[in-house]
């Protein structure tokens, strides 16, 4: 009974510890995240043409995005590549070590 009362206080004492630590964490996360909105807010507006051609952007993004989504997800075609248009990718020959001004790998030796 008198172990299991130390055993309680023990587990009671590294519960309160790790508490304490996440406290202190969260209260220095919480400061940093205070310093950079602080940041943000002191930072002047983006000159009106370069806002205006940023939304256009994310309008043009959000428009593409289902033509996108099924290639995405690894479920359809690209978006570019039409029924009609072949493959673009072409098969590359595999080299060899002359061709790369090497010296040619030694053979492996046999076991004696």
């Amino acid at each position: 009974m008198e172990r299991r009362r130390e055993q309680l206080k023990i587990l009671k004492r590294k519960q309160e510890e790790a508490s304490e630590a996440a406290r202190a964490r969260n209260t220095t996360l919480l400061q940093d995240l205070q310093k950079i909105e602080d940041r943000l807010r002191g930072r002047p507006l983006p000159r009106p043409d370069v806002l205006a051609l940023e939304t256009r952007y994310w309008a043009s993004v959000e428009e593409s995005v289902p033509a996108w989504e099924n290639f995405l997800l690894g479920k359809g075609p690209h978006p570019t590549d039409g029924p009609e248009q072949p493959l673009r990718r072409t098969k590359q020959k595999p080299s060899t070590a002359k061709d790369r001004g090497l010296p040619p790998r030694p053979k492996p030796r046999t076991a004696r």
